[in-house]
């Protein structure tokens, strides 16, 4: 029998958005975002060699920070092997609602297409929100993309706002905790994984369980299995200061 071909040549590679979402307020100052900064940089090469081993992906990365006001400090998405992470500052409040109005601006048919994976959301904070967030949020979690998203969320320290992190991601499960420096980092490599789960949906048996099913309905987060056991205790690791 003939090899049937796909209408328009060989399947391209599917784009795989990437959002690092940072919390930049003014308790994010010194230790936290430095570790921020230094974790971030350090696992884009990881994150560069697991997307070689998925040509059928596309990875591509960027960054959005809120303080006072949010903004894109990557402006367009760069695939992760030509993507340098630009180290950040921290001051002001912190304007999540922003923050979420402009990813949901992102997360829309353009620029997304209908051929994407689906995208990964990781968002690192330390406090509570300063403005009113709840609409801005409501419409992320509305939109296609942003239903199919796998939404984390790496809650810092002992002052973060962990019932707000998990309406963003839907289940408390990927709420993950960073009391310290040592766990921050761990908790960053660990999201930055999320990449290749989802890049690679072929390779996950059919009968593998899902994540329990959140709370809100609305909010169909981690479609693709993550593989929840390998999540870093925070509990285990020693640690330095708390914060």
């Amino acid at each position: 029998m003939a090899n049937l071909k796909r209408p328009g040549g060989e399947l391209a590679s599917r784009p795989l958005h990437f959002f690092w979402v940072v919390d930049c307020s003014g308790s994010m100052y010194g230790e936290k975002i430095g570790t921020v900064n230094h974790a971030i940089q350090s696992t884009i090469p990881e994150m560069a060699d697991a997307a070689k081993d998925n040509p059928n992906a596309q990875l591509l990365i960027r960054t959005l920070k809120f303080s006072t006001g949010a903004s894109w400090v990557t402006t367009t998405p760069v695939p992760v092997e030509d993507f340098a992470w630009d180290d950040l500052d921290a001051g002001g409040v912190t304007d999540l609602g922003k923050a979420f109005e402009m990813l949901a601006a992102q997360l829309t048919i353009p620029p997304m297409t209908d051929r994407a994976l689906p995208p990964v959301l990781v968002l690192l904070s330390d406090g509570q929100p300063t403005d009113d967030y709840k609409k801005s949020l409501d419409k992320l979690l509305h939109l296609p993309w942003g239903k199919k998203a796998v939404r984390i969320a790496i809650s810092i320290g002992q002052d973060a706002d962990d019932d707000v992190l998990e309406q963003f991601t839907g289940n408390r499960e990927l709420v993950l905790q960073a009391n310290n420096p040592q766990a921050l980092v761990k908790m960053i490599k660990w999201a930055s994984t999320a990449a290749s789960m989802v890049s690679a949906p072929a390779s996950r048996p059919q009968d593998q369980p899902q994540l329990d099913a959140p709370k809100d309905p609305s909010a169909t987060n981690a479609p693709l299995v993550l593989d929840m056991n390998n999540i870093p205790d925070p509990g285990s690791i020693g640690a330095g200061d708390v914060w």
